[in-house]
């Protein structure tokens, strides 16, 4: 039976591109020269530290990383952006973004939902931080994927591992 997954899957070699490029715009901005602005990449524990003077100051590192991840084709729709800022030593704050990498539970169930309402002639289960989308011919999972990228625009599924 043919099938494909839905995934929800960075590539990390355009993110820490994304954020070598902006740690390099920052070391060279005349705005940042003396001030603690500095970006740090978490790979493993897929988060990006922004440490700055003041909460306007990561703002405008916020900036710089999102041009900076936009250029190398990152989805912006990838980070979620953390809630607090952290103090540390001295006057420094720090905020952690952090990276989606899997589809999570709410957003998988809303998938399997969405496509056993859409009334095409597949059957989509979950499988651990994935949707596993199968049905008779690939035509139906044709019209599935475009059912999908139509409904969640604003999230950068990656539709792969296509059988036939």
């Amino acid at each position: 039976m043919p099938s494909f997954d839905v995934s929800l899957k960075p590539d990390m070699v355009k993110v820490r591109n994304g954020v070598e490029n902006a740690i390099k715009e920052v070391s060279t901005r005349f705005d940042f020269k003396g001030t603690s602005a500095s970006l740090e990449l978490k790979e493993k524990e897929k988060e990006i530290h922004l440490i700055g003077d003041s909460d306007f100051q990561i703002d405008q590192l916020n900036d710089v990383l999102v041009g900076k991840l936009v250029k190398q084709g990152v989805t912006v729709n990838f980070l979620t952006k953390g809630e607090k800022l952290e103090k540390m030593g001295g006057d420094k704050l720090r905020r952690t973004d952090k990276i989606k990498d899997g589809i999570e539970s709410e957003l998988a169930k809303k998938i399997t939902g969405a496509i056993k309402n859409s009334k095409l002639k597949v059957q989509a289960s979950i499988q651990g931080d994935e949707v596993r989308v199968t049905g008779k011919n690939r035509d139906d999972l044709q019209l599935a994927i475009a059912f999908l990228r139509k409904e969640f625009a604003e999230q950068p599924l990656t539709m792969d591992n296509f059988r036939d």
